[in-house]
């Protein structure tokens, strides 16, 4: 079974920290809180222990790792070459939810990076992360602490729920305060791309570097992927998941024709969606709710896309568990971290949209 020890998040036990870094530097499987999500940490020189984590994950080896260190300090450590919007970026946003891809040193295996000459690199500003990383001592590769594809892990639970069993440390530092995956820059190219949106908004980055180009694309898995979170099919609970677009009033419109019918045809419906919608859809669904064929799920206003943020996965997980043969999602624009969590939902329904006019 895997271990599990209680650390606080503002003040993680030196001894709970040295522990987790032994695991560490001998080559086991750490799961730990970042300011995003739950990682799961293995040291990032060792490719029998960075081959531990996609055995636990069932990861394809097409799919790079984040690399983790524990300040700017260290970039030389993991890259070869800052180019300028990197160090730029670093100095910025750093402790922080931006990871940025730079030129790897020959010392980072090739298990790390999808055997690309490029490095995913961040430092995080959680402490008990970052205490974690100072204390081992050598940078940690850590993707998000679940089963490829699943919702990503913003509880200890949720790591347990996935990889009990299969990793060797879990440490609850509670629930991770922005929610989603960071921000991910490539800067090994001229402009740098905006791989995947995260805590840090692409208005806040179009600040330092205007010339940031946006590129939303779907991998394939047979091949090695330029960033982390580039598969179509990723996020996803069990239940198949269709995300709806348009005016707010119009999408609810929608939705609660589409319940009904899917409920003609004997499905069981689970619906995610900000608190508004699901507001405006309780008289639309109220019977069918009462007989326990729909339950809706509100992950956070509408009006507070942070708070949004933070829930989304653990409310898709809650209601995942419920049961439901679709699920039926609903975004909260894509402005500022409004676009990580229009992505999540995207790749969760597999590129499965409605657009209402």
């Amino acid at each position: 079974m895997t271990r599990t020890l209680v650390v606080d998040p503002e003040r993680p036990d030196p001894d709970v920290i040295a522990e987790a870094a032994e695991v560490i530097r001998r080559g086991g499987l750490v799961a730990f809180p970042t300011e995003t999500v739950y990682g799961l940490g293995a040291n990032a020189l060792d490719p029998d222990a960075v081959r531990r984590i996609f055995e636990a994950k069932g990861r394809p080896s097409t799919d790079p790792l984040i690399v983790h260190i524990a300040h700017v300090g260290q970039l030389g450590q993991v890259a070869s070459r800052v180019p300028a919007e990197a160090r730029a970026l670093a100095l910025a946003f750093w402790a922080g939810p931006l990871t940025l891809i730079v030129p790897k040193q020959p010392s980072i295996p090739d298990v790390v990076t999808a055997g690309l000459p490029s490095v995913a690199v961040r430092v995080p500003a959680h402490r008990v992360a970052r205490a974690l990383m100072e204390t081992a001592g050598v940078p940690v590769a850590a993707p998000s602490a679940n089963r490829f594809s699943r919702p990503s892990p913003t509880r200890a639970e949720h790591v347990l729920d996935d990889l009990d069993g299969r990793i060797d440390l879990v440490l609850d530092g509670g629930p991770t305060p922005i929610g989603v995956e960071s921000t991910i820059v490539d800067c090994t190219v001229s402009p740098p791309v905006l791989r995947r949106p995260g805590g840090i908004t692409r208005e806040q980055l179009l600040a330092l570097v205007p010339a940031l180009v946006v590129e939303s694309r779907a991998g394939e898995a047979d091949t090695a992927q330029p960033a982390p979170g580039q598969l179509l099919r990723h996020y996803a609970p069990r239940a198949r998941v269709t995300l709806y677009e348009g005016a707010p009033e119009a999408v609810v419109e929608r939705v609660g024709r589409d319940v009904r019918q899917l409920a003609g045809q004997g499905s069981r419906i689970g619906i995610l969606a900000p608190e508004e919608d699901v507001m405006a859809l309780a008289p639309r669904i109220a019977a069918l709710a009462a007989s326990g064929r729909v339950t809706a799920r509100a992950f956070g206003p509408r009006r507070d896309p942070g708070q949004a943020a933070r829930r989304l996965f653990d409310t898709m997980r809650a209601l995942d568990a419920e049961g439901p043969d679709v699920m039926l999602a609903i975004g909260v624009g894509a402005e500022a971290i409004g676009a990580a969590i229009h992505d999540r939902l995207l790749r969760a329904a597999e590129g499965r949209i409605v657009r209402v006019p």
